[in-house]
């Protein structure tokens, strides 16, 4: 009986690890599901970057349009734009932090929303360009603004696009 219990005690000292061969396929499934998943991730942070950046057109069209039209459908200076939008105006659209009687319009964003996508030279700005003449990603900035027809758009050149093949100065 000692041998019998000896050769099975051997046995299973021996069955201990894993393979080699083991170890490699284990290896293999984890990279496969590594391929598979860390592409899927990324697209996912980009999407959610692209629909951080329609939004954020959607709140500065709106507020755009609400201050167009409390104010004789004329629309935000590009000079005033930022304080036009984020303060009190009046009926001439002059803006000041505080409401009195006649500062009784606004305001419209508690702030301009920075660029989420785009160069690094614009992403993460706030910064208005002139879009009355010229074409986007020209200068340095966030948003590309006409002050004649109130159209902003992302100021990213018409060659960079999103996840769909979308050029970011289209939305």
């Amino acid at each position: 009986m000692s041998r019998k219990t000896s050769k099975k005690t051997k046995k299973n000292s021996r069955r201990r690890g894993f393979s080699l061969i083991e170890l490699v396929i284990v290896v293999v499934i984890i990279a496969i599901i590594g391929a598979i998943a860390i592409p899927r991730m990324s697209r996912g942070a980009a999407g959610a970057s692209d629909s951080a950046l329609k939004g954020d057109l959607a709140q500065l069209r709106s507020a755009i349009d609400l201050y167009a039209g409390e104010h004789n459908n004329n629309f935000p200076d590009l000079v005033t734009s930022t304080n036009a939008l984020t303060e009190f105006t009046d009926d001439s659209g002059d803006a000041q932090a505080a409401k009195d009687t006649t500062h009784i319009y606004g305001p419209y964003l508690r702030s301009i929303p920075t660029l989420p996508v785009g160069p690094a030279t614009f992403k993460g700005t706030d910064t208005v360009v002139d879009g009355t003449s010229g074409n986007t990603g020209a200068t340095p900035g966030a948003w590309f603004y006409n002050k004649n027809t109130g159209v902003v758009q992302a100021n990213i050149d018409s060659s960079i696009e999103d996840t769909t093949g979308t050029a970011y100065s289209s939305y």
